[in-house]
């Protein structure tokens, strides 16, 4: 089997720079998508058909598997499909796809595929407004006979209401002849690809319909609203799957997934989550109202509070995380680890039990267990130039408005006094202190405002 994409077109309802195909959906280009879905069914070819968009649509699409074909100037779906000729088998079948619309599912390109086993076959779909699409046309004894074009239709062919995906299945041996023979007379002065179907049907080849199971699979994107919709559906249906596999979401509407996520048993998920990139929440994780997690597993137990936004971390069993706290790349919390709110935490290590509850910032820092991290205490890991590690060891007391100017070790079971500016090690169950002498000056008046 071939599968050929067409990626070709410039999406001018867009208004964007960017070309329709590459734009997100779900954190992920239109036409990655459909590349995903034909992946799924292992074609022995797969060509994306580009033009509009060049090699910023190649770049961002490329892989190992894909062969490249140039569609310059575009003349149609017709002629699109011509330029993947070089490229595909003549054998079996060739499954044509569309880069523009992201949600078809496998399941019913199977349908399909199974449909034209021995002749040509179309995803249709019934919609209760048909206006835009192509109509099936069929005989009295319901026989497909051709597709006709909205500009080209009657009006009586106008009422059908079974239109056309332009999605096909096509006997690959018979594509560059029917290709060749196709006429840009209609009102589009294009190739129209749907035009082979009243070929096929002339050399008496078996013409076959596959239904979608919703109609959302079939709907493509040609502006920003449609692009809104289809991103609704999308999410709408990843809600209903977390919460048949046992999620507890405080509202479905409100939750976005962008990309893939994995969850154990008794989630809570609250309002207005973003999940990006690989995310996993193990059993009984709790995470409050709008949160952003990128990269992340989450271990049993743990609670999130609101607004905390995390990438690239890792968070053990039973942490308390937050509201406010920032984990960034390289932050790993051992279990039972305490981050409190406008926290920030970036690659380093802190183990069990330890916690950091105020207005802290641990960069390049390996911290060890039980270590209390006090108020607006500053980990200074770089000094203009280079990243230096500092070390904390178990037990460990922090004071409030500290800074550890990197690199220096705290020995285990340490007090540093609040206030104290650590530029050297730390020796352990001792308490260090570094502060000016205190000094009152009596007889000093607070300045104060004139009167008016």
């Amino acid at each position: 089997m071939n599968v050929v994409i067409l990626a070709a077109g410039q999406g001018k309802r867009m208004h964007s720079n960017l070309p329709k195909v590459l734009h997100p959906l779900a954190g992920k280009p239109l036409a990655r998508h459909v590349i995903d879905t034909a992946r799924s069914l292992q074609p022995e070819k797969l060509v994306v058909v580009f033009g509009h968009g060049g090699e910023m649509v190649r770049s961002t699409l490329d892989a190992g598997d894909i062969s490249w074909a140039l569609q310059e100037p575009q003349l149609g779906t017709g002629h699109a499909v011509a330029q993947a000729l070089p490229l595909i088998s003549r054998e079996g079948q060739t499954l044509v796809l569309y880069g523009d619309v992201p949600l078809t599912r496998a399941s019913s390109l199977k349908r399909l595929l199974q449909a034209g086993h021995d002749g040509l076959s179309i995803l249709t779909v019934d919609l209760p407004n048909p206006t835009g699409y192509g109509r099936i046309v069929r005989d009295a004894a319901g026989n497909v006979q051709r597709i006709v074009e909205e500009k080209d239709a009657t009006p009586q062919e106008k009422t059908i209401r079974e239109v056309n995906t332009g999605i096909m299945a096509i006997p690959s041996a018979r594509l560059a002849d029917w290709l060749g023979r196709l006429s840009n007379d209609n009102a589009q002065g294009e190739y129209y690809l749907t035009d082979i179907v009243a070929l096929a049907v002339a050399e008496g080849l078996p013409v076959r319909t596959a239904q979608a199971d919703d109609e959302w699979e079939v709907l493509g994107v040609n502006s920003k609203v449609q692009l809104a919709r289809l991103e609704r559906v999308y999410q709408r249906n990843i809600a209903e799957a977390m919460l048949v596999g046992g999620v507890r979401l405080a509202d479905p509407a409100r939750i976005d997934v962008r990309g893939e996520l994995t969850y154990g048993r008794d989630v809570f998920i609250d309002v207005g989550c973003v999940f990006e990139g690989r995310v996993e929440l193990a059993d009984a994780v709790e995470i409050g109202p709008y949160c952003v997690l990128k990269n992340v597993k989450v271990g049993a137990g743990a609670q999130i509070a609101a607004f905390c936004h995390f990438e690239d971390a890792l968070i053990g069993p039973d942490g308390v995380v937050g509201p406010f706290a920032r984990l960034r790349r390289g932050a790993e919390l051992g279990p039972e680890v305490h981050i409190g709110n406008f926290v920030e935490v970036k690659k380093s290590r802190i183990a069990a039990q330890s916690k950091a509850n105020h207005l802290a910032y641990i960069g390049d820092a390996e911290v060890g267990q039980r270590v209390n991290i006090g108020a607006g205490t500053i980990v200074c890991n770089y000094d203009g130039a280079f990243k230096h590690r500092t070390v904390i060891e178990d037990d460990v007391f922090i004071g409030s408005d500290s800074q550890l100017v990197a690199p220096v070790t705290v020995g285990r079971g340490a007090t540093l006094g609040a206030g104290t500016t650590l530029t050297k090690d730390a020796p352990p169950d001792a308490l260090t202190v570094s502060r000016a002498k205190q000094v009152t000056l009596t007889g000093w008046v607070r300045p104060q405002k004139p009167k008016k």
